[in-house]
């Protein structure tokens, strides 16, 4: 097979990626409190807020709570980030993915600032957002990130953030 993986090797790679995902988003209570979920493509992360009724901040109006909406870009942001550098380090062999748990789990990148823009009410359903990260260097990064709910064109929150990086071990 010139150039291609056996099926059997690409499923030991995806467990091994799923796996590590999976322990990162699960060591964060708070991402589990707000019912944070995040799907993977290669590299490519989108995270998913499902729709739920402790949401809600306005229920006159329906609307999703700012706080909830802000939280959520800032998990994508974090998440995002440590999952660029965590994939490094996974893919060269650096990092034992069975070694991820509540004890050995990779720092945080720290927020240093966070800005918000509420482009529209979030309505009750689910929400989605995806970080692209501006610049990530060895002590800083910057980060933008988008949500929206039934159109990927129609966003309804957006921010920008930095992070202090955590210092990584060699």
């Amino acid at each position: 097979m010139s150039g291609r993986q056996k099926p059997e090797a690409v499923q030991v790679i995806k467990k091994r990626r799923d796996g590590a995902l999976s322990a990162l988003v699960g060591g964060v209570p708070y991402i589990n409190f707000l019912g944070i979920e995040f799907e993977r493509r290669g590299d490519e992360l989108t995270a998913i807020l499902p729709f739920s009724d402790k949401s809600i901040g306005n229920p006159v109006i329906k609307a999703i709570h700012g706080g909830v909406t802000a939280s959520f870009l800032e998990v994508t942001s974090i998440i995002t980030l440590s999952w660029s550098y965590l994939w490094e380090d996974m893919e060269s062999g650096v990092l034992d993915v069975n070694k991820m748990d509540s004890e050995h789990m990779p720092r945080l990148p720290k927020t240093i600032d966070f800005t918000v823009d509420y482009l529209r009410s979030g309505l009750p359903r689910d929400a989605y957002a995806r970080a692209t990260i501006n610049r990530s260097g060895r002590r800083y990064a910057s980060v933008h990130v988008e949500a929206w709910q039934d159109h990927r064109a129609k966003l309804f929150a957006q921010a920008t953030g930095h992070f202090l990086m955590p210092q990584r071990r060699d």
